[in-house]
């Protein structure tokens, strides 16, 4: 019998034990090993290797997209399964779907558990038939969520984005939407995190991170975007950023 290494991390005691046990009826799941935040988390992943991560959407440190983001960047090198483990309302599911390769609702039915276990199997079990070679998808164009200043989860994709403003006066980042009203993101988010959601963001002023997708033109240190996004007119490049910029796209 094939077995499958499982990792879980979640702060939540209650769900963390109540998953463990349930886990623990099936002998062809391993569990290597539980972390309560996201630091503790990548270590034990990157040790551990798991085949199988359930994932709690908010930690203590750092929310579990982001945690996921981090490692799909940088040391995620092996084929991982990703299960959100949330007490969310299933308006975020299809978002949360996307971006993993499952969801589980705290608290949960043991029947879900047992759907999502056997769809796991029958997928690596076709890979392994089919002797097929894995490559974690990138995260670059693939949904995110973030979170607003009343922790409302928000699921966006690179390409509704043009850029991101820091406003000074509120010490927060908003997001500036494609036909939508700007997105204000909680206190607290920088520029470090909001760039490793996708490759594609890109600083060019302390204030500013551009989607450089919807670059057109550098103009007089002005960015000029592609529509809808053309008639910003504040994007510009400080000099801190320029020469990075010119430098990652030969500009």
């Amino acid at each position: 019998m094939e077995t499958y290494k499982v990792v879980i991390v979640d702060d939540d005691e209650l769900s963390l034990e109540n998953l463990k046990q349930a886990l623990g009826k099936d002998a062809r799941f391993c569990l290597e090993g539980v972390a309560h935040n996201g630091k503790q988390g990548r270590k034990l992943i990157e040790r551990a290797q798991p085949d199988l991560l359930f994932l709690d959407v908010e930690l203590p440190d750092m929310t579990g997209m982001d945690l996921l983001q981090e490692m799909r960047d940088t040391t995620l090198l092996w084929p991982m399964r990703v299960v959100f483990y949330t007490a969310y309302d299933k308006y975020m599911i299809q978002a949360i779907r996307e971006a993993a390769f499952d969801y589980l609702l705290k608290p949960f039915e043991e029947q879900d558990l047992m759907n999502i276990l056997e769809r796991f199997i029958d997928q690596a079990q076709h890979v392994k038939q089919n002797n097929a070679v894995e490559k974690y998808p990138a995260a670059g164009g693939q949904t995110f969520i973030v979170f607003t200043p009343t922790n409302d989860m928000r699921a966006l994709r690179p390409s509704e984005i043009g850029f991101f403003r820091y406003c000074s006066e509120r010490k927060q980042w908003e997001v500036i939407l494609n036909n939508q009203p700007p997105l204000a993101l909680r206190r607290g988010m920088t520029a470090e995190q909001i760039i490793q959601y996708s490759p594609c963001f890109v600083q060019i002023h302390q204030s500013y991170i551009i989607n450089i997708d919807y670059l057109m033109i550098i103009k007089e240190s002005k960015c000029i975007l592609y529509p809808p996004f053309d008639r910003v007119t504040e994007l510009v490049v400080s000099r801190k950023y320029k020469k990075e910029l010119q430098e990652r796209f030969c500009l």
